[in-house]
């Protein structure tokens, strides 16, 4: 072995300490729980996609990620929430409306999602069923759109909110169809679907895995999915392309964001980190089965993908004059 010189052996007691305190200074993340705060009640789409990677997130960071559901405002309060964090322990886990259309809709909107907000990664989407409570005189998307377009403004359709993913698929359906129906919102999709299944409202464009369940137990009728093709969960259901509307596709997706200071390195570590977790085989068959599609994907996906929605929806929202109070 090469003797080290003798000025490298000099320099070593200078080096080293300083080596050693940038190693002990580095600051571990997370050092305490982490907040993931969803902008809907426990059991909504989002919630459940939360839960899902969290407990992946808890395994593999060693500290507790937590859902925190903080609903109102279609999404609005809880999404703000997670843009004016300061702590570096809270995340988001949020949808269409509050990521993309939001600033449309509400002109006093406390956050800026493309300016305030990291998007990290998509987790899963999730194409939209149109469904109606089995008592209406309908069997298919034809006959619905008859009946409708005979009786404007009788029927009434559920959504999560002004600007949500189902709200604004069924203004399109509407402007291509001639129809007119009553908006109802409500504060996230379990108290949507239960007023649908109890004939409080006749209709919804409702995500896959909020009303799977509903319309195998034919308390609901599907009458059109949102997707490019026909979902294996509810084969008979046919697309709305097959049903004469082409160019209608559409999907609600659940996206994890942050704060925009949030550290490009755990940006990426996250997404990295929720792609693996929903790949999992047992969390992969679960998700897909109660009617997610899993996406996972990388930073860059995600915030180009956020942009093109939001060229897509704000025209329409502007067209149709569609306001925050639906």
């Amino acid at each position: 072995m090469t003797p080290m010189p003798r000025r490298c052996l000099l320099a070593l007691p200078l080096l080293l300490p300083g080596a050693a305190r940038a190693q002990a200074t580095a600051p571990a993340w997370p050092d305490r729980p982490v907040k993931l705060v969803v902008p809907f009640p426990p059991g909504s789409t989002p919630d459940i996609a939360a839960r899902a990677v969290g407990q992946h997130f808890t395994q593999v960071f060693g500290q507790p990620f937590v859902a925190d559901s903080r609903s109102g405002a279609g999404g609005n309060l809880g999404t703000d929430l997670v843009a004016k964090a300061t702590d570096g322990h809270t995340l988001g886990v949020s949808i269409n409306g509050p990521l993309t259309t939001a600033p449309a809709l509400y002109p006093s909107l406390p956050y800026d999602p493309a300016r305030d907000l990291v998007p990290i990664s998509q987790l899963v989407r999730m194409a939209q069923f149109l469904v109606v409570h089995p008592a209406l005189p309908m069997r298919d998307f034809a006959q619905f759109v008859a009946h409708a377009r005979a009786n404007p403004g009788k029927l009434s359709f559920g959504s999560v909110g002004a600007g949500s993913a189902g709200h604004l698929a069924m203004e399109d359906l509407m402007a291509r169809t001639g129809t007119e129906l009553l908006h109802v919102p409500y504060r996230g999709f379990p108290p949507a679907v239960l007023d649908l299944v109890a004939g409080r409202i006749d209709a919804m464009l409702v995500a896959a895995a909020a009303i799977l369940p509903q319309l195998a137990e034919g308390k609901v009728r599907g009458l059109a999915v949102t997707a490019a093709a026909r979902l294996p969960q509810a084969p008979a259901v046919p697309t709305l392309a097959e049903c004469g509307i082409p160019g209608a596709e559409s999907y609600a997706f659940v996206g994890l964001i942050g704060p925009a200071a949030t550290p490009p390195a755990r940006v990426a570590r996250l997404a990295a980190e929720a792609k693996r977790g929903l790949e999992l085989p047992s969390v992969r068959a679960a998700m897909e089965a109660a009617g997610f599609e899993v996406v996972g994907s990388d930073p860059a996906t995600f915030a180009a993908f956020l942009a093109a929605e939001r060229e897509r929806w704000v025209p329409l929202i502007r067209r149709l004059g569609i306001t925050a109070e639906g």
